[in-house]
């Protein structure tokens, strides 16, 4: 685990890096034309909210699990940027929602954890959290939303707070209509009422007025945002920042092993390093802009390469991706690795196979050499990304070996640990 003062080190040159990009600018510009944000109640209203420094702002993480992974490090940038431009970003805690769980984006109810679990999960959580935001120096705030959901009178509750939702409007909401399908149940339909409960509490604690979250918090957003208009009559906003998907739309930070941890007991900070560096070539530029603090023009320089003039840009994400959450000396080491098994060891070591027919796709080579135990197993390690081809993931079932690269050879990972090294006849 990273020791409190490695992540104070890495916080503080990742904000040192978050100043020079905003450099006076309004940080909701800088938030735009990175590509985060998706949706607004009010452009206007927000850009001129975040045009004074000082403003305060939420995002809420609910502890499903005792890490952040991945995803969750998205909004951890926005919040990191809001935190440079001289902003308060609120880390609320969800250890009272995360009693229930969110039904957003769900076909099937979420495990019910017990009250011991949430608690673990939020210290592990906030611990992390430090990674970017300082709350030690007056600037980003750290929250847990059990302060007052807990101990919550579910009479008075349902009696303040419940009467303002209409059911109807509710059952609209993209949150439900998923779990409509199977069964909704009674236990996550309170979650709207407890999320618009939490912006209600920060506006009247702090004078909170923007909500952030992913793109689909958006109706529960909408319903703090309405909540905080009906019982005090001020105007909020709320904003939405991108998912992280790939350019096909598909969800990012899954592997076939399970979700990309940020804490490194979960996921080693190797196996982070080479996940970012096979990403997609349609990827690695917007993943540049999301996850790192790359400048754009920077970013702007790579956009005529292609193909293999990608690979050493793939590298620069994995790297400073993975400097940015686990330090640059774990960083350096996972490189360091990742070129010492691909251009050196794992090479001198491989199990050398001939080609006789480089027509056949990679899929019949590796049947043919028994590398994979059948042609259905073999498509799924190809779709999972299981299947690189020296040093890129390759996802195509039909892709061929390049004839003129055989000649010299050709490296083949298969998981994690089994290389092979491919020659032409």
């Amino acid at each position: 685990m990273i020791t409190k003062e490695e992540q104070r080190q890495i916080r503080e040159h990742s904000l040192s890096l978050a100043k020079k990009i905003i450099a006076g600018r309004n940080v909701f510009d800088v938030l735009q034309e990175r590509g985060y944000i998706m949706q607004c109640t009010n452009v206007d209203s927000v850009r001129e909210y975040l045009g004074t420094s000082g403003r305060y702002l939420y995002t809420g993480f609910d502890p499903t699990a005792d890490s952040l992974h991945i995803g969750h490090f998205l909004p951890i940038m926005v919040m990191a940027y809001a935190h440079a431009a001289g902003h308060h970003p609120i880390a609320l805690m969800g250890g009272g929602t995360g009693m229930i769980g969110d039904p957003s984006g769900r076909t099937d109810l979420r495990k019910v954890l017990t009250e011991e679990t949430v608690a673990r999960n939020v210290e592990c959580i906030q611990q992390q959290m430090g990674i970017l935001l300082d709350f030690d120096d007056n600037g980003a705030v750290l929250v847990n939303n059990a302060d007052w959901l807990l101990n919550l009178n579910y009479i008075s509750f349902l009696r303040d707070v419940g009467s303002q939702f209409s059911v109807n409007k509710m059952l609209t909401a993209e949150c439900y209509k998923r779990r409509m399908e199977k069964g909704l149940t009674f236990l996550e339909f309170n979650y709207m009422l407890l999320q618009a409960y939490d912006f209600l509490s920060l506006y009247r604690r702090y004078d909170l007025r923007l909500e952030l979250g992913g793109d689909d918090q958006w109706s529960n957003i909408l319903a703090g945002i309405d909540l905080v208009r009906r019982k005090e009559q001020q105007e909020v906003f709320g904003c939405t920042f991108t998912l992280l998907t790939n350019s096909e739309g598909v969800k990012m930070g899954k592997t076939a092993n399970g979700a990309v941890w940020i804490n490194e007991d979960k996921f080693s900070v190797f196996d982070f390093y080479q996940y970012w560096r096979n990403v997609g070539d349609q990827d690695v530029l917007h993943f540049l802009k999301l996850l790192t603090f790359t400048p754009l023009d920077e970013i702007k320089s790579y956009e005529s390469l292609s193909g293999a003039e990608l690979n050493p840009i793939k590298e620069l994400l994995a790297f400073r991706l993975t400097e940015i959450i686990h330090g640059t000396a774990k960083a350096e080491a996972a490189r360091a690795k990742a070129k010492d098994l691909f251009t050196g060891n794992a090479a001198s070591g491989a199990t050398v196979y001939e080609v006789q027919n480089p027509d056949l796709s990679i899929l019949d080579i590796l049947l043919q050499c028994k590398l994979v135990p059948s042609k259905s197993e073999g498509r799924r390690l190809f779709q999972q990304g299981g299947i690189s081809v020296d040093d890129t993931v390759c996802t195509d079932i039909n892709a061929k070996f390049d004839k003129d690269k055989l000649a010299s050879g050709i490296m083949v990972r298969r998981g994690k640990k089994n290389f092979y090294r491919f020659i032409s006849k």
